[in-house]
């Protein structure tokens, strides 16, 4: 949970302590205008036909088909083109439950060959073979979270296998390397703490946490192949969701997310935002989970679908603070 954040180093010049941010992310962050946003999401704005919201609207080419009927027919060539920019723009006016699986792995690159069959099957044996402590957080996050939830339960047992072969993953850990934080690292037993008996602890770097698997859960409506759907979900992750958990001065990072939803509200919201704080509460505790868990959890899935297609679309997660603002 975020309390709060502020630099001891940065004072704007004769600011007062009346004068300083009211939010909880007190630190210059660099982030987007609304003015920058709009244009950036500019498709969503021209009341086009979405096919999360009506699908069984006209086609706006074809009166005789439905929007969904043209949307799987326009999919299927965008497939045959195998060019990934050419599948983000199809995502936005939304992707067929039927499609989305192939689309989402032409955009990830995550398109699975006998090497990522060899390869999760390994991850699955080193899951057979050796227990790690880490496996109780995993187990008890996903009975606190997917199995609690009535559009994820019936995905439990996928939902453990697909978790605990991440945390096998040795490929996941190399994010650390473009990221602002470091693996957790732990001591070969029987050996000395000196540097090179230190091994990255577990093998992919990331220490579970409460609603960590509800980034993996909404896969599973998506894909039937367990090879595809680790592929995808490590594909997503890598991209996005890494990002979600880390503290970092970068703009799709959890922080600069928060510190957009700030900014959106408190200018273009101030009414609300001054409410808010009057009656003593802090916006941003009421949406972290929302923005930090990308709706997973706070969405059914049909929605949630939709949602993340446009993340993917325009290779954003911004959408999620302006959706929570």
């Amino acid at each position: 949970v975020l309390a709060q954040l502020h630099s001891p180093n940065h004072a704007p010049q004769g600011a007062s302590q009346l004068s300083r941010p009211f939010g909880l992310i007190q630190v210059p962050l660099k982030t987007a205008s609304l003015d920058d946003l709009i244009e950036r999401f500019s498709e969503l704005s021209r009341a086009e036909a979405h096919l999360g919201v009506s699908p069984n609207a006209p086609s706006g080419d074809e009166p005789s088909l439905t929007l969904e009927q043209e949307r799987h027919q326009l999919g299927l060539k965008v497939l045959d083109m195998d060019h990934a920019p050419l599948s983000q723009e199809f995502l936005k006016r939304g992707c067929p439950h039927s499609l989305r699986g192939c689309v989402w792995a032409q955009v990830l690159g995550s398109q699975v060959t006998e090497k990522d069959n060899l390869y999760y099957n390994e991850l699955k044996e080193a899951v057979i073979t050796s227990d790690i402590m880490l496996d109780k957080l995993i187990i008890k996050d996903v009975q606190l979270t997917a199995s609690n939830d009535d559009q994820y339960f019936v995905f439990e047992d996928l939902i453990y296998q697909i978790m605990l072969c991440f945390s096998r993953d040795t490929e996941v850990a190399e994010m650390f390397s473009c990221g602002s934080s470091n693996p957790a690292k732990a001591v070969l037993r029987g050996r000395s703490t000196a540097v090179e008996n230190m091994v990255i602890y577990p093998p992919s770097g990331v220490i579970p946490f409460h609603g960590f698997s509800m980034f993996c859960s909404p896969f599973c409506y998506v894909y039937e192949d367990p090879a595809q759907l680790y592929t995808t979900f490590r594909a997503m992750y890598l991209r996005f969701w890494f990002r979600l958990h880390q503290v970092s001065s970068h703009p799709q990072s959890i922080l600069g997310l928060c510190a957009l939803f700030e900014n959106v509200l408190q200018k273009h919201e101030p009414d609300l935002w001054i409410h808010l704080l009057s009656c003593e509460i802090q916006p941003t505790r009421v949406v972290f989970r929302w923005i930090m868990r990308g709706f997973s959890g706070h969405f059914p899935p049909s929605q949630l679908l939709y949602l993340w297609d446009l993340v993917l679309a325009y290779d954003s997660m911004e959408l999620f603070p302006l959706l929570a603002a």
